[in-house]
């Protein structure tokens, strides 16, 4: 058994276990930060506890409760919070492994901050010096601010204006438009590269070669880092191939 694993896990997804926030936001209801993915598809398999996931698509708001069992996901471009009613524990499963941690998750900030990269960075990092205080804090500090646009971006839905959440989309592509190329590069080592090779091991079963089941391998993975500071909660985290790695400042 491999202690140190060289393969990545199943579709080369990424992975972390995540106990949600239970600090009250400005709406009264603890949990995360809302935000959404440009180019991946999340999914939340839950382990324990009771709460929610709320959702903001062009299609209007919805909410739907999470329970030991369920399974949710969503596609890029659905803006999602994760809400605890309580003591809720998912495992969360991240398409494109590292690409989530690589910049592909927009906080759902105010406008102002927004239309800023350098105010955007500022509100969006956690300091990597500082003590258990000043952390939790700027944890908090950012899952308020993503709450606040949030809700904003949720009430013109409810009233049937979709365009604060187009612009919020158009927004979050200016600010990770430098990064795609990098995006481009982790996916073809990961997601693409562990796809290509399943092609070629179909193309040497298809020929009768057994030569790549002499290569079998069982591997074994702890978190590497327990309760760091998450976009929706305190994370649990595995430094394997593949796995879900520290967002930038956390």
């Amino acid at each position: 058994m491999t202690e140190s694993p060289e393969i990545p896990l199943p579709g080369s997804i990424g992975l972390s276990h995540v106990r949600s926030y239970e600090w009250p936001a400005e709406d009264g209801l603890g949990g995360g930060s809302p935000h959404m993915h440009l180019a991946c598809t999340e999914a939340y398999v839950v382990t324990h506890g009771r709460g929610a996931v709320q959702t903001l698509s062009t299609d209007g708001y919805r909410e739907h409760e999470l329970e030991p069992g369920a399974v949710a996901w969503f596609a890029p471009g659905t803006v999602h919070r994760m809400v605890q009613h309580e003591d809720l524990r998912v495992t969360v499963l991240m398409q494109n492994s590292g690409l989530p941690e690589a910049g592909d998750a927009v906080f759902t900030f105010p406008p102002e901050v927004l239309a800023d990269p350098d105010s955007y960075a500022a509100a969006a990092s956690i300091p990597r010096e500082a003590d258990e205080q000043e952390t939790r804090a700027a944890a908090q500090r950012r899952r308020d601010l993503a709450v606040s646009g949030y809700l904003t971006l949720r009430e013109s839905l409810r009233a049937g204006d979709a365009e604060p959440l187009r612009e919020f989309h158009r927004a979050a592509v200016r600010l990770v438009g430098p990064e795609v190329d990098r995006w481009r590069k982790l996916w073809r080592r990961g997601a693409l590269a562990t796809a290509e090779h399943t092609g070629a091991r179909l193309d040497r079963l298809a020929e009768g070669d057994p030569a790549d089941l002499e290569n079998s391998e069982v591997c074994l993975a702890h978190p590497s880092r327990r309760d760091g500071y998450g976009v929706c909660g305190l994370r649990d985290e595995y430094e394997i191939p593949g796995a879900t790695l520290p967002y930038g400042g956390e």
